[in-house]
């Protein structure tokens, strides 16, 4: 008997559910018939409600000669970076991959790629980014030792001046803090040396966080904070400290982003997501993070010109903003072998960030002795 035909035949659902990028059959006249998991988690939608569906009554496509090109259902069509608008969820640039199903006339296979995530899942070692980043490497030393002498002559001559005019030497030294807090955040953006990970109880680290913000009265003030923890979660691989600073940024963003707003409302989530995973793992396998933290605000959202920005350094949407938290986030996450992503869901009013990150590596069990 061979190998082949001592093992079952993969069920073809299984195989569909185990693909990482969204799948769509459709039938005659471009309706859903089925979809994978990893669809469902790109149109926001489950299959219950999908299936049935026209595809262009979820996903408008701008772009005339493809629209002809999908009429065709014999034709097989591939397109890069196509702009479309999901329904409820804005827009989006893609992949598109239409097929002809064999001897079923009419009926076509879609496969979708999200390119926005895609970058985020993407290795952008010696990329721009760093590039830019790495310049504090080199000039912070130099910076610092001035400002150090900056802020001791203001701290003498504060003692030789009357109490009337200290507020000036209050606001050099206060200027000077800043700027040695700017450098250090640059310098931690541009570090290349990564932190230790080991196994992370991941709502240890979220009710930290939360406790951290709760504690700046300031941070907290103005906003209902909703928990969904999913309590059967087993431990991440990562690193304690730096999972309590990347929730802490995106609480404190995610507060700020909905201040205004009738209800301010933030909402923390954990959950299993299975279908996420990387090519990059450190042995070169397939690493998949099925972990997922999501941070979620009811504001108005960002601003769609920058959407596609602002994990970039110095890019900002506050106005008094330096434009590094969100560069920094990433930096840690991608440290962690985590990715994160960003989506604007239009039709309930929210902005998500979602971190995903790996399972703790289970130790590998010792072989049992033989009984003498």
């Amino acid at each position: 008997m061979t190998l082949a035909a001592a093992t079952a035949f993969p069920d073809p659902q299984r195989l569909l559910a185990s693909l990482p990028h969204a799948v769509v059959l459709l039938e005659n006249g471009r309706t859903i018939a089925s979809l994978n998991q990893a669809a469902e988690q790109f149109f926001g939608q489950s299959a219950r409600r999908l299936v049935g569906t026209r595809l262009r009554d979820i996903m408008a496509i701008s772009d005339r000669r493809l629209l002809d090109r999908l009429s065709d259902s014999d034709a097989p069509v591939s397109a890069r970076e196509v702009v479309v608008q999901l329904r409820g969820r804005g827009a989006r640039r893609i992949d598109i991959n239409v097929a002809p199903v064999a001897d079923s006339p009419g009926w076509q296979i879609v496969t979708l790629h999200d390119n926005a995530g895609a970058e985020a899942l993407g290795d952008d070692a010696g990329g721009p980014d760093n590039a830019v980043l790495r310049g504090p490497e080199i000039i912070a030393h130099e910076i610092k030792n001035p400002l150090a002498g900056i802020r001791g002559a203001a701290q003498l001559l504060a003692r030789k001046i009357e109490d009337r005019d200290r507020a000036l030497t209050d606001l050099i030294t206060g200027e000077v803090d800043r700027i040695a807090g700017l450098i250090e955040r640059m310098q931690k953006l541009s570090g290349r040396t990564t932190p230790p990970v080991e196994p992370c109880n991941l709502h240890e680290a979220a009710r930290r966080a939360i406790d951290v913000l709760s504690a700046a009265k300031a941070e907290t003030a103005g906003f209902r904070l909703v928990e969904e923890f999913d309590p059967s979660l087993p431990p991440v691989l990562g690193s304690p400290d730096e999972l309590v600073q990347v929730i802490m940024n995106l609480l404190s963003n995610a507060a700020d982003a909905c201040r205004g707003v009738a209800e301010p409302r933030v909402t923390i989530r954990t959950r299993f997501a299975s279908g996420l995973q990387l090519h990059t793992g450190d042995d070169g396998a397939p690493l998949r993070l099925p972990i997922e933290v999501r941070v979620s605000d009811n504001g108005p959202g960002i601003d769609p010109a920058m959407r596609d920005h602002i994990f970039e350094p110095f890019v900002s949407t506050k106005k008094t903003g330096q434009g590094l938290g969100l560069p920094l986030v990433r930096k840690l996450v991608r440290d962690m072998n985590g990715r994160i992503t960003h989506d604007r869901d239009d039709e309930s009013g929210l902005t998500h960030f979602r971190i995903h990150l790996p399972l703790a590596r289970e130790p590998r069990s010792r072989p049992r002795r033989k009984p003498e």
